[in-house]
């Protein structure tokens, strides 16, 4: 019984290109596969405090904001930077490290967007 095929052996870097796409095989710049697609949204922006997990760490969660890709990094940059603090953009959230519903809520609503606080 053979327990490997041929998928399980394909290239992932190229001395060409650099790094390959597992999925297609196509250099990582010109991957087609992965194109960054959003959750359906309902038009609300949520903004929460959470702790769990986090070695009882705070971060302000933010969730539906209406960006993708460059734009989206760009905002949570200047985000950040009205805050003070650090954070993280993950799959389907930002966080921003602190309690900072507030100074987050405000400028969110200066971008023209819906928001609500959830679970305070």
């Amino acid at each position: 019984m053979n327990r490997w095929s041929d998928e399980d052996f394909r290239p992932v870097y190229s001395s060409e290109t650099g790094r390959l796409c597992p999925q297609c095989g196509e250099p990582v710049k010109q991957c087609r596969c992965r194109t960054v697609t959003t959750a359906p949204s309902d038009g609300i922006v949520r903004v929460s405090f959470e702790t769990k997990g986090r070695k009882g760490k705070g971060v302000t969660v933010i969730r539906g904001i209406p960006l993708v890709g460059a734009e989206l990094k760009e905002y949570v940059k200047s985000l950040k930077k009205v805050c003070g603090s650090g954070g993280a953009i993950k799959t389907d959230a930002v966080e921003v490290q602190g309690d900072h519903c507030a100074q987050v809520m405000v400028q969110l609503q200066q971008q023209g967007w819906k928001v609500k606080v959830i679970g305070r």
